[in-house]
């Protein structure tokens, strides 16, 4: 009988633990989703912008909730891609990526828009940040305007329009769960992790 009432108890645990978080409520299943590449591993996506305060102030969690996870879970970032000045910031951030800078450049350009008042709204404001961290004002400028990283903000435009992106910070698992932030980051980052282990049999 103490086996079976553990066995028990452990099942309403298990049961209680599943229903805290409910689908249409904490999370949603995106209408058109991406293909999941069924390697193994689940791709969490952060959809962000540069400009977005609430993405600033999610910036550390993020990435230290990402320096936790095991080879099983891989987070990437998509920068929105809405309109002229989030389309700039996207080839910034691209354009950061494809020059291999350190990771640390990324939390210096939400620094420089959030703290310092510089929007980098402009190619002349985004080389001028650039050269600080030795870029030459002319390969930055060959690199924001090269097709690779054009490339890189039309398959951001594609797949924004695709998934129905439509507030940032957000959170995508595996191109079919999207999760909103409607109350703490930690809170948010607690639905990935359950929606995470809801779809590893799926990845």
């Amino acid at each position: 009988m103490k086996t079976s009432y553990k066995f028990l108890l452990l099942f309403i645990f298990t049961v209680s633990i599943q229903a805290e978080y409910r689908l249409g409520v904490d999370y949603v299943l995106i209408d058109n989703p991406l293909p999941v590449k069924r390697d193994g591993v689940v791709e969490v996506t952060e959809s962000f912008w540069y400009g977005c305060g609430a993405c600033y102030s999610f910036e550390s969690s993020i990435n230290a909730w990402a320096a936790k996870q095991d080879d099983d879970v891989k987070l990437t970032k998509m920068p929105i891609t809405w309109g002229a000045i989030h389309q700039l910031h996207a080839s910034l951030y691209y354009t950061i990526e494809a020059l291999k800078l350190d990771p640390s450049t990324h939390s210096a350009v939400f620094v420089t828009i959030h703290k310092e008042g510089n929007f980098l709204q402009n190619t002349k404001a985004i080389q001028n940040f650039l050269e600080k961290f030795g870029v030459a004002p002319e390969l930055s400028e060959q690199y924001l305007n090269s097709f690779a990283v054009k490339q890189r903000v039309n398959r951001g435009i594609k797949y924004a329009r695709q998934l129905k992106v439509a507030a940032v910070p957000q959170m995508i698992v595996d191109g079919k769960y999207m999760i909103q932030n409607k109350g703490s980051f930690s809170d948010m980052l607690k639905v990935v992790d359950h929606v995470i282990e809801l779809q590893k049999p799926n990845s």
